[in-house]
């Protein structure tokens, strides 16, 4: 018999993979099923639309091979739900790894992806799109039909990402889900970290744990800097209400609370994925799979 896992065998940066189809929709022969693929640098999503309506996603972590990640994403999107490859009218590939999904018609930059993606989930009222990646981080500034009018990108360094957040669940061995959560049990707002990488941040928070600060107090100050980072970063590209972020780190309630408190402005609410909402992280397969429709139409009329 296998002995479960030591206490410090515990994989406290692993989120969860998840699935859903949407409950009372059926696909025929004559629909239009389109589909988006977004390998990102930590996790793999796939989104698959009938007729420009999503009808079925998946969210699993990238592996160390790009085009088995897509593949592997995009088969489980259509588990059990009797589509084939053959079914797909076009795909389009997003993210990190995007020019490496091998089922796509076309890649397409993950910026445009997610402010069509967040257009879909919340609608033609958003203005501004925070996209928090594994590896990086992204404000767009879209219209009503969340085409992109400009957009800003941090430098490549995982502090301030989901990578990063992962770094720290690890170090202070807190399940990554309730690293927003834990951040705001603190009587008093402690000062951010001052490192912007998360080597350098990862070895500063581990000296403030020396001096005696509680684990709560560590990760809000590190919270504190992605959240200063992140506001940065919007108000530099401009924003414009309304506000949504997207990404795994919009489901991190110490870094959402941190940034409305320093933008002034409160975010969108996130849709419950649970009670068959969309996850703000599938938004750029979503994004991909709106532009695979509109890709497909234009190429039948020309």
């Amino acid at each position: 018999m296998q002995e479960p896992p030591k206490k410090d065998d515990v994989e406290y940066w692993r989120w969860q993979e998840y699935r859903r189809v949407m409950p009372d929709k059926k696909w025929k022969n004559k629909d239009l099923i389109t589909a988006g693929v977004d390998v990102g640098s930590v996790g793999s999503k796939a989104a698959i639309m009938i007729d420009g309506e999503i009808y079925s996603w998946g969210i699993m972590r990238t592996g160390s091979n790009s085009p088995d990640s897509a593949k592997k994403v995009l088969d489980w999107a259509m588990e059990g739900t009797g589509l084939k490859l053959d079914d797909f009218k076009y795909i389009v590939g997003t993210g990190y790894g995007r020019v490496n999904v091998p089922m796509a018609n076309k890649a397409i930059t993950e910026i445009a992806c997610h402010a069509k993606g967040a257009n879909y989930i919340w609608g033609p009222s958003v203005r501004t799109v925070l996209d928090v990646g594994g590896q990086d981080i992204k404000a767009i500034r879209c219209d009503e039909t969340g085409r992109v009018v400009s957009f800003l990108m941090n430098d490549k360094c995982a502090a301030g990402t989901g990578r990063g957040m992962e770094v720290f669940s690890d170090l202070l061995k807190i399940p990554i889900e309730q690293i927003g959560e834990f951040s705001l049990k603190i009587d008093e707002e402690p000062p951010p970290v001052s490192c912007t990488c998360v080597a350098f941040a990862k070895t500063e928070a581990m000296g403030l744990l020396r001096k005696g600060w509680s684990k709560e107090k560590v990760l809000a100050a590190y919270t504190r800097a992605m959240a200063v980072r992140m506001g940065n970063l919007i108000n530099r590209v401009g924003l414009e209400k309304e506000l949504v972020i997207t990404g795994g780190q919009s489901k991190n309630i110490g870094i959402v609370s941190r940034i409305e408190t320093l933008l002034g402005v409160k975010c969108l609410p996130s849709p419950n994925w649970r009670q068959n909402g969309l996850d703000p992280m599938i938004a750029g397969a979503i994004g991909a799979a709106l532009l695979a429709k509109a890709l497909y139409e234009k190429s039948q009329k020309s």
